[in-house]
């Protein structure tokens, strides 16, 4: 009798896991992932064009403060693929590779100061905008944030079917932006600006490519071997130098970063508790995190000196041991006052004013664009009257036209009023005066311009007014 089939084993909670996290299900081939990194080292053909394009369109966005210009530029920069190659390369020991990626990313930030200082020279708006100075003051939280983008980048290119981890890993690391930073410190000649975006965008490139030499040395990519264990260890060791030499400085200014806004909070907070006095309004408070300086403005009443004393002695109490407070007073007496109310009513009143005058003058246009309007309608008719006058007095005559002209050569002259047909008989000279005369009572003008034809074979006779030409404005 044969025995029943057993059971497949169900994994354990540790093996589920395992396979739930692990990196080897849907890893490429190890040749793909070598071409692929590799293929993004080189910077020749339309890659230094496109590196030049997006650093003008980060320079742009820097500089008017636009989020999602400086994204679009991060998209487009080419600036990742020598970086991960360089990680690739320290990963496997592959020297040559190495010094191809440095190269290459050497080239791309030169390229890239060289763009953005032109730009920033060039450029007629030279206030640095916030986007710009965020940029100058790197910290710990970029060293994570490159760390954690470079893991994800190194594992997206990795993978078999390949996502859109990289464009959001330049979005995160924002590759661009410190260099068009470090570009416009160079242009105006601030070095601090200079030198705090250049290390940022340091702390990108060591930190991406720190995080790719985890996981290749994790994924156990072939890598070339060291007949000398020894310096196997000194490569790793210098590796390791390096990355603790970029990050160590922004552990320095993470806790300075926070201090600071520590101090700005517990700042606003005592000035926010320690001036709610009747009728007296907090006008302005500068804060300066490096000096400890609290600086109120207020309006209203004066606070008297010992007032302000007894407010600066509970700054310990509120957790600003070090600081010092400064209040500068609107008002020069105890009895002078200001009228919060009054002062808005006054600016409502200049508001109302400013309003009213520009609708008056918007009134006056409409008006005397009305009575121009009038007054040609008004022409309209008339010239119509004038036409239909002239055919029944000399019913020879046909195609008549009737307008008003600027003579050539008058420029903003005022126009003519003219007569114009062809007539089967030109009317004599005692004629065509009686016409002009007519037509000058009928106009109501001082000058008239009549021009008769008639046509004959081929020759065409016109009636002589010894009228200049004239430049058509308005006709019937």
């Amino acid at each position: 009798m044969n025995a029943p089939p057993s059971r497949p084993r169900s994994p354990s909670l540790r093996e589920a896991i395992a396979h739930r996290f692990s990196l080897l299900d849907d890893k490429a081939d190890d040749a793909e992932i070598d071409r692929s990194l590799r293929a993004g080292v080189e910077l020749r053909g339309a890659t230094p064009w496109i590196l030049m394009l997006a650093i003008v369109i980060a320079s742009v966005g820097l500089n008017t403060n636009s989020n999602a210009v400086i994204i679009g530029a991060m998209l487009v920069s080419p600036l990742m693929g020598p970086i991960v190659a360089l990680g690739y390369g320290i990963g496997i020991f592959d020297f040559a590779l190495v010094r191809r990626s440095l190269a290459n990313l050497a080239i791309a930030a030169g390229i890239s100061l060289l763009t953005s200082t032109l730009y920033f020279m060039l450029t007629p708006l030279d206030e640095a905008q916030s986007e710009l100075l965020a940029r100058t003051t790197p910290s710990l939280w970029d060293v994570l944030i490159a760390l954690a983008g470079g893991l994800a980048g190194i594992i997206g290119q990795t993978r078999r079917e390949k996502s859109n981890v990289i464009p959001g890993v330049a979005i995160a690391t924002a590759l661009m932006p410190p260099l068009c930073t470090a570009g416009y410190g160079l242009a105006n000649g601030d070095w601090a600006a200079f030198g705090g975006a250049f290390y940022l965008f340091s702390i990108n490139c060591v930190f991406i490519a720190f995080a790719a030499v985890v996981v290749i040395e994790f994924l156990r990519l072939p890598h070339r071997k060291f007949l000398d264990p020894r310096r196997e260890r000194h490569v790793k060791g210098a590796l390791l130098a390096i990355v603790l030499l970029t990050g160590l400085p922004s552990i320095y200014l993470a806790a300075r970063l926070v201090d600071n806004e520590v101090f700005k909070s517990r700042a606003r907070d005592f000035v926010r508790k320690e001036f709610k006095v009747a009728k007296v309004h907090v006008l302005d408070t500068r804060l300066t995190p490096a000096s400890h300086e609290i600086e109120v403005t207020l309006i209203g009443p004066r606070l008297p000196v010992s007032s302000i004393k007894a407010i600066e002695a509970r700054l310990p109490a509120a957790g600003l041991k070090h600081a010092r407070l400064s209040v500068h007073q609107a008002q020069a007496a105890d009895t002078d006052k200001i009228d919060v109310g009054g002062l808005k009513a006054e600016l409502l009143a200049d508001i109302v004013r400013n309003n009213q005058q520009a609708l008056q003058d918007k009134d006056a246009a409409i008006a005397a664009l009305r009575k121009q309007l009038t007054g040609q309608r008004g022409w309209i008719d008339q010239a119509a009257a004038v036409t239909r006058e002239f055919e029944a007095q000399y019913p020879q005559c046909g195609n008549v036209l009737t307008g008003r002209a600027v003579p050539a050569g008058e420029g903003q002259g005022a126009p003519v009023p003219f007569l114009s047909a062809d007539c089967r008989r030109l009317p004599r000279a005692d004629e065509v005066k009686r016409i002009n005369a007519w037509l000058k009572v009928r106009t109501g003008s001082g000058v008239v311009r009549v021009v008769l034809a008639a046509k004959r074979g081929n020759i065409v006779r016109s009636a002589p007014t010894g009228a200049p030409s004239l430049a058509p404005a308005e006709t019937d």
